[in-house]
């Protein structure tokens, strides 16, 4: 069974986490252990680079509270050019698998207040009455009619990313 420490506590995160693992690795084939690590970026990132970083130093912060583990996982989200969109960052003992998801433009009245310095999050709880939306169906869900959801589009971005770690082009890339 594989060991995968997620560096987040939030639900829709760790469902798309867990169902991605399920379908590469096959189903119950890895234990997942949540924890919150610290971004080093704001609370809102903005700029591809930004989100980027702040997913790599999760995984980099989740790899210093649990060394022991046979992947760590990441996902930061961010606006970007009037969107939102994550990164996922995987890590083995020896390899990395990145992925920048699918983008979500955004309306200008909820852009203005993220510019104006609140969090993606908390502005769409206002505007949609859902507490916590972030945790459950996001901005995604809202402004798709519930197509998609947060955990359904980083679902997507978990299983890009860890195409390092089960096809064998890659590792013979990697040796190379």
């Amino acid at each position: 069974m594989h060991q995968v420490i997620v560096a987040t506590t939030n639900p829709a995160k760790i469902q798309a986490i867990l169902a991605a693992f399920d379908q590469i690795f096959g189903e119950g084939s890895c234990c997942i252990d949540a924890i919150a690590v610290d971004t080093g970026v704001p609370e809102q990132p903005f700029g591809s680079e930004e989100t980027r970083a702040g997913a790599r130093n999760r995984l980099a912060n989740a790899r210093r509270v649990k060394p022991d583990a046979d992947f760590w996982v990441a996902i930061e989200a961010g606006i970007d050019e009037g969107a939102t969109f994550s990164w996922v960052v995987i890590e083995s003992r020896d390899r990395r698998g990145e992925a920048r998801s699918a983008t979500l433009p955004l309306p200008e009245a909820i852009l203005d207040q993220v510019r104006a310095g609140e969090a993606l999050g908390p502005v769409m709880s206002k505007y949609t009455g859902i507490d916590k939306i972030g945790n459950k169906e996001g901005a995604i869900g809202v402004f798709t009619a519930g197509v998609l959801t947060r955990s359904s589009v980083y679902h997507q971005a978990v299983v890009l990313a860890l195409s390092p770690f089960h096809n064998d082009l890659y590792r013979d890339r990697t040796r190379a």
